[in-house]
């Protein structure tokens, strides 16, 4: 519109100026520049701010924390002492994510090692609503961890494990599938197992409840199924490691990315898993799935 009528102005100014005699074009370009400069503020105002620079598609963040207990699908992992834990996580607009997470561990259960190392890659998707899905890959990693370091020693076989996963959500609530697509901790024939276990699944159901001044309730129930069986029965004459486990929990979410949390947590199946000896140490026994309180300090940067 401002262009329109500059335009008008410019051919009534040219008009004028032949009626009353002044044909000096200079003249004629000062004033028409000296206009334009005047209805620039006007077009400048009718249009358009200018977009904010747009937000990077990339997210990284980090995190760290401090727990009395590492408890994973209702087991523990430090032999019932406290962890430190922290990783690192990448994640795009687009739905896509990775990341690495390590955690100490107990050499009473993983001989010869004392640290695992999680990494991770995965796309989750929205389904329309408040549904969402979500499918990946997790690998654990535990560098010197070995059967071959049991006392006695046993054969040369790792714990390392790789799982895919699939799943669903609905606002708080998740539902996961996760099956190795290796033995499952290096249970197999070399191991004193049956056979090998490769597609071992753990179902998943979890909801995050959110509840008034940043505290969340957590509920869990999982399913693990292991595919093998032990050749020799234990002392209590279990053979199965397949369990079912339970957590509930609440999280209180503070200024500055820190959060507190205490659960209970328990798994089934106790005839498999009561007075678990020592891999080093035989003398040592614990109930890794027994009945816990664990209480966690951490953070996301």
């Amino acid at each position: 519109m401002a262009q329109q009528v500059l335009s008008a102005w410019a051919v009534s100014y040219f008009f004028q100026l032949l009626r009353t005699g002044e044909t000096t074009m200079r003249k004629l370009t000062r004033n028409l520049v000296l206009a334009g400069m005047a209805s620039m503020p006007a077009a400048l105002a009718g249009a358009p701010a200018m977009a904010a620079e747009a937000a990077s598609p990339h997210t990284f963040t980090s995190n760290v924390a401090l727990v009395s207990n590492y408890i994973f699908r209702g087991l523990t992992q430090t032999f019932g002492k406290p962890a430190i834990q922290g990783g690192v996580d990448y994640a795009h607009s687009s739905g896509a994510y990775a990341g690495l997470w390590a955690s100490s561990i107990s050499n009473q259960q993983y001989a010869g090692g004392n640290t695992e190392i999680d990494y991770y890659f995965g796309y989750n998707g929205s389904l329309g609503g408040d549904w969402g899905w979500t499918a990946g890959f997790y690998g654990y990693y535990y560098p010197g961890a070995n059967y071959k370091n049991t006392v006695p020693a046993g054969a040369d076989e790792s714990y390392n494990t790789e799982e895919l996963n699939v799943g669903v959500s609905w606002k708080w609530v998740s539902l996961k599938l996760s099956s190795t697509v290796s033995d499952y901790f290096g249970a197999n024939t070399k191991t004193g197992y049956t056979t090998g276990s490769s597609g071992s699944t753990y179902l998943d159901l979890t909801a995050n409840v959110p509840l008034p001044n940043d505290f969340t309730l957590v509920l869990h129930a999982g399913q693990q199924d292991v595919e093998t069986r032990l050749a020799t029965a234990n002392a209590a004459g279990a053979t199965d490691p397949s369990y079912t486990d339970y957590k509930v929990g609440i999280t209180k979410t503070f200024k500055g990315g820190w959060t507190v949390g205490l659960a209970y947590s328990e798994a089934d199946n106790t005839k498999y898993y009561n007075n678990t000896a020592g891999v080093v140490d035989s003398t040592k026994t614990h109930d890794l799935g027994k009945g816990v309180t664990v209480l966690s300090l951490s953070r996301v940067f």
